[in-house]
């Protein structure tokens, strides 16, 4: 292919333009000659190299680098950063290069972003030590992970010119790990738009339906947000205040996520957008004007107390400031409302790294304190669960990126801010390890409570111990915070550690025996065969005799065919593939992989698939392959963690097949409801129904009824003739 190289340079030259004019104001000019000289470097590391989509590849570097500038507000250390992140990677440049030419700050900043760059091909243990070191840059430097974050920000933004399943890969990851960590930096724009992005490549349908559906209301919500501007601006101006109201569509994810959750079309989410009063004041008046123009607002229209949401009180561990209500605006609809100043902006728009420009020239503030206790626990956590699985070691993790919070008070009258269902015990524990270790109870309001009980905001918490109290395994049930979790663990770890030993010297010489390597992805897939959370658990098995020479013969059995699997679709195509006869039928209806071969497999249990559901296989250790439908519960988490088992997968015959579907109709009752549905079920459109069960409460009826379906088509079809019946307000397919 053949470039306009004259033309390229042009615009790359544009590009960069268009980076520094969005910095020349605030940086000095040896910070410019900073970023001058990083995008020389970048330039020349990168001059051979191009994008998937046949663009020079230097167009992403300054990309990321635009987003860290504009978007996320760091200063020219970062953006120098950004510009450089694929240099050591991509380029003959080493760490050494860059500590000469930048110094060590630069080049560890950029070791740190090459380090935890996710490489194509992968097994789950690489990858577990990806994810792993992804979060430990957040004890190293804070700037690695909001470049990388930035980074995937733009991949998503391009990901139109990666393969297919190469999208729903990426697309999968990103909500799965970087999508919550943005909402724990306080990102929420760039958090939203990674979950929009996500769910444009995972279930692009939805994505386009809601977009649609929001383009074409969007002359409604301009015309309802500029009626709820002219009646609140009057009032507000008539007070000197200087303020500008901004109205906004929620996230189409968000969006989704709420159609999910209660079970409604996008015309039923009554709050799809929300408006934003942002005031001008200065420190001194900042809390007294929001509440000032909350009662305005409050005056002009009635509030639903039961969504009231004060963080400027007590801001979130972020740093976020605002007050949220909900208000019957215009043409008597809700909507939501947030009040803010313009410093609380920024910290929205930009997250906890606005509290970081100390860094480069500002003073620390209290809210930095909160985020850095977390990333103490964080360092804490990853520390002390070297043999965590990557489902484990992200799940404990993902306990406190989504959270919400609770705040409670010590003894002194000192604020703790802990996720919501944390427990005494929780609290013990963010006091200090020891005091958590010890603990037998709690006086809650001067009330004696158990270390189970659930802590409510404004409670006053006091922690009885004793020296001879002990952790127990049942603690785990009811902690909720990663560094009580991680630090029972630890103990009870501790107490088992010779009995662990003593497994992994048998299990040692039975491998030996079988003439079977000792070696960590061996321990990984004996793990995973045997259904096992943690490598001790498996060495505690074989040191109780649970397992034994029986249970490895067949686990050596099974992974002679799943290496078989893997290896075929490891190949690349081949005009001679070689087909398998499946045993029954039926089993003609799915083909696998690039030469779309037939193969036997088995219907995942998580989910319920249908002929004409987009599909994938997906290769188990011990159960062959599984099919699963695209929009299963857990899609997301499969391709996010074992893509490298994931096998693309199509439908040769979709008509012939037959099977069962659960939906869940409600309406309004009246004589005669239940014979039209089984008149349009079983006599319209000649469909099968297995089992069909009804209750009716105070005049509205919901039921629950098992179909054998042809195909998607005919499921449509029988959908769209039940909406038709008088009465019916709701149908929806409930995936089992």
């Amino acid at each position: 292919m053949s470039y306009d190289l004259e033309l390229e340079n042009k615009e790359i030259l544009a590009r960069y333009k268009d980076l520094i004019s969005n910095t020349y104001r605030t940086l000095d000019e040896e910070n410019n000659k900073l970023i001058r000289k990083a995008f020389d470097i970048a330039l020349d590391a990168h001059k051979d190299q191009r994008r998937k989509s046949g663009e020079p590849y230097i167009y992403h570097p300054i990309a990321v680098a635009k987003i860290v500038a504009t978007e996320i507000g760091l200063g020219a250390t970062s953006i120098a950063c950004a510009l450089l992140h694929d240099v050591i990677e991509d380029s003959d440049y080493t760490y050494e290069d860059l500590k000469k030419i930048f110094g060590e700050k630069i080049a560890n900043i950029v070791n740190g972003l090459t380090k935890i760059s996710i490489m194509n091909h992968q097994n789950i243990s690489v990858q577990s030590e990806n994810y792993r070191k992804l979060l430990l840059t957040l004890s190293e430097d804070f700037r690695v992970i909001l470049i990388k974050i930035a980074d995937r920000l733009h991949n998503m933004r391009t990901l139109e010119s990666m393969a297919p399943d190469k999208q729903k890969k990426i697309a999968s990851e990103t909500v799965y790990i970087y999508a919550p960590m943005a909402h724990r930096l306080g990102l929420y724009n760039i958090k939203s738009e990674l979950e929009d992005l996500s769910l444009k490549y995972n279930n692009p349908e939805v994505y386009s339906e809601i977009t649609e559906k929001l383009e074409l209301a969007k002359e409604n919500r301009e015309r309802y947000i500029q009626e709820f501007t002219q009646e609140v601006s009057q009032k507000l101006e008539e007070e000197g205040l200087h303020f500008k109201i901004k109205g906004r569509a929620k996230a189409i994810s968000s969006i989704y996520r709420k159609m999910l959750k209660q079970g409604v079309s996008f015309e039923e989410v009554y709050d799809n957008y929300a408006i934003r009063i942002i005031y001008k004041s200065d420190a001194k008046n900042e809390k007294f004007l929001a509440w000032k123009i909350y009662s305005i607002v409050t005056d002009v229209y009635h509030s639903n107390p039961s969504r009231m949401r004060d963080w400027i009180t007590q801001p979130r561990s972020t740093g976020y400031e605002s007050l949220h209500l909900t208000v019957l605006g215009p043409d008597k609809k809700w909507i939501e409302v947030q009040i803010r100043s313009e410093r609380m902006d920024e910290i929205a728009e930009k997250g906890v790294a606005a509290h970081y420009k100390y860094k480069e020239g500002y003073k620390q503030s209290s809210e930095d304190r909160n985020f850095e206790n977390w990333v103490t626990e964080i360092r804490e956590v990853l520390e002390q669960q070297q043999n965590l699985s990557t489902s484990e070691l992200l799940d404990n993790i993902k306990l406190n990126l989504y959270s919400k919070e609770v705040f409670v008070f010590t003894p002194k009258g000192e604020i703790k801010i802990l996720p919501t269902n944390a427990t005494a015990l929780d609290f013990a524990f963010s006091v200090h390890s020891d005091l958590g270790m010890k603990c037998l109870g709690a006086k809650i309001n001067g009330k004696l409570v158990p270390i189970s009980y659930v802590l409510q905001n404004g409670d006053q918490v006091d922690i009885l111990s004793s020296q001879n109290q002990k952790p127990k395994s049942d603690w785990l049930e009811f902690v909720v915070t990663s560094k009580a979790k991680s630090k029972i663990k630890s103990y009870l770890n501790s107490q088992k550690n010779q009995l662990v030993e003593d497994g992994k010297e048998i299990l040692q010489r039975k491998l030996r025996h079988a003439k079977i390597n000792f070696n960590d992805e061996e321990i990984n897939k004996l793990q995973k065969f045997f259904n096992l959370k943690s490598s001790q658990e498996l060495f505690l098995k074989f040191q109780s005799n649970e397992l034994d020479a029986s249970s490895l013969r067949k686990y050596i059995e099974s992974k002679n065919v799943f290496n078989n699997l893997l290896s075929r679709f490891r190949k690349s195509p081949s005009k001679n593939a070689v087909y398998i006869e499946p045993k029954e039928q039926n089993l003609d209806m799915i083909v696998f992989g690039k030469d779309e071969e037939k193969l036997n497999y088995t219907y995942a249990k998580c989910c319920t698939v249908i002929p004409g559901d987009k599909i994938f296989g997906f290769i188990t250790i011990s159960e062959g392959i599984k099919v699963h439908s695209d929009s299963c519960p857990n899609a997301i988490n499969l391709r996010a963690q074992y893509d490298y088992r994931v096998i693309p997968a199509k439908w040769v015959n979709a008509e012939s097949f037959k099977n069962r579907v659960k939906i869940e109709i409600e309406g309004l009752d009246r004589m005669g409801m239940i014979n039209d549905i089984t008149t349009v079920i079983s006599g319209a459109m000649g469909m099968d129904m297995k089992s069909m069960s009804i209750e009716s409460n105070d005049g509205i009826f919901t039921g629950n009824i098992i179909l054998e379906v042809k195909n998607k088509n005919q499921l449509e079809q029988t959908f769209k003739k039940l909406n038709d019946i008088n009465g019916v307000s709701r149908i929806r397919r409930i995936q089992s």
